[in-house]
Formats: C-alpha cells, structure tokens, sequence
C-alpha cells in the first residue's frame, strides 16, 4: 500500500537536505547551459564542493534546441575531445566539423556531471549576490536565490542566501549575474570599459574563439563563462557551435580549481 504522506515526506526531507548541504559551497554556478555543465562536471571530478542554480525547469539552456529546433549542434575540432571525455555520440561531417544530437548532448551532459558530484537545482532564480570584504579585499561571496515561480508572481517573498567562495556567471547572452554586480554595486570590471558591453552580431570564428579567451575572473570571486563572457567582454556571437561554449567551461572550472589549490 503506498501512503501518501511518506511520498511527500521523503521528498521533502531529502530536498531539505539537499539544499541545506550546499548553502555552503566552494563554487556556485548560475545557468545549466554547456558551459555551466561542463564547468561543474570538472569541478566536481577535481572534488570541488559545487551547485549549479538554473532558473528553468529543464537544465540545459540553448543546446537543446540545435538551431531553429532542428536538434542537431556543430562541434568543431577544439571540442571533440570534451565529447570524447563524456561519451556522447557525434559524426564527422566534413573536416574540422562533427554533429551530435542535441538531446544525447544534453542529458549526457548533465548525468555526467551529477554522477561527478554536482548538485543541480532547478527551477531557482539568482536575484543578487553576496558582496563582502574578505581579508581586506571585497570579493562575491555567494547569491541571493528564490523559487522562479516566486518571481514570476511578482509575490513579495524574501530570497535566502548561498555562501561560495567562488561564483560562476554562466547565464548566456544577458550576463545576468556581472550585471548585477556592476549595476547595483557600481562596479567595474576586469574589462576594458569596466562593464558589461553586450555581444556584437554573429561571427563564428571570432566568437568561438572569443569565448574561450575571454573566460576569466572578472572581478574576485566571479568568473564569466560561455555567452556570458562574450556579453561582457563585447566580443560576437557564434551560433549554434559548441567547442567554444564546452572549452569555455573546462576553462572557468581550472581557474577555480587552480585559485583553490
């Protein structure tokens, strides 16, 4: 006989727990897109303590899609060795050019990283982020989270707080977690202008390579992964390409990993 009531208990209690283990972790990601998957996969191998926060209810972000919802991506030659490491299946369509299916792509993605350790939460929304003074210097020090239906309702309901010593901006063209750092702290950046410039127009091989180059600590405690280095270093966008994308969260998990060292 199944009861209810323990149903809704085992969920309740093992979430709680959940939540309340990673309250406190060493890296806090925002945005389940590649970059932010592949990010927390390396993390996680390197036995780093690490939560990623989307604010959707399918992790995954763009990649699902394809292009135009044909769900196929391009990885090029500098990510096919990511896709090796994961396992997922791709095919060589011309030289330097592979395809994969872009639902394998993402579930391998995100089972691979969770079986690595990472904890996923879905279905939160990052509204801020902890800024403190840290040993004489100021640094992000965590988020600020609630339940996206929560802001979606425009409900006056106060958010709770994630402690890291790391956060990761993975959260695509809008840059949102670099925004709201310089709009609300008035800070400036590890950018050439000091802010958040916005992507240019599509050009594959500039962005690709963009991407990956620009994926970088850009104010202590925050690094920039994906499109979101690319919306704050101003460089253009690629498309539905992925090498980039899946090296800029190798990239981003390094740095980390190297700091923590």
């Amino acid at each position: 006989m199944l009861d209810e009531r323990i149903i809704s208990r085992a969920i309740l209690e093992r979430y709680s727990k959940k939540l309340l283990d990673y309250l406190e972790c060493d890296v806090a990601i925002v945005g389940g897109g590649p970059a932010g998957i592949v990010c927390a996969y390396y993390l996680a191998k390197a036995d780093v303590k690490v939560a990623l926060f989307d604010k959707r209810l399918t992790i995954g972000g763009g990649m699902w899609g394809g292009a135009m919802l044909f769900n196929e991506i391009v990885v090029q030659e500098i990510g096919k060795s990511i896709l090796d490491e994961f396992e997922i299946n791709y095919e060589k369509y011309t030289d330097g050019y592979y395809t994969a299916d872009s639902i394998e792509a993402v579930t391998t993605l995100i089972s691979k990283a969770t079986k690595a350790g990472a904890k996923i939460f879905n279905a939160i929304e990052v509204e801020d982020v902890v800024f403190k003074k840290i040993d004489g210097q100021y640094r992000v020090n965590g988020l600020v989270i609630g339940w996206t239906t929560v802001n979606m309702a425009h409900l006056p309901v106060d958010p709770l707080v994630v402690t890291s010593k790391f956060v990761v901006d993975a959260t695509g063209h809008d840059a949102e977690v670099a925004s709201v750092l310089t709009r609300k702290g008035k800070i400036k950046l590890n950018t050439d202008s000091g802010e958040v410039v916005g992507e240019k127009p599509m050009w594959a091989e500039v962005g690709e390579q963009s991407t990956i180059d620009h994926t970088k600590e850009v104010y202590p405690g925050l690094i920039v992964a994906g499109m979101a280095a690319v919306a704050v270093s101003g460089s253009h966008r690629m498309g539905p390409v992925f090498g980039g994308m899946l090296n800029s969260g190798k990239k981003a998990a390094q740095i980390i990993i190297d700091q923590l060292k």
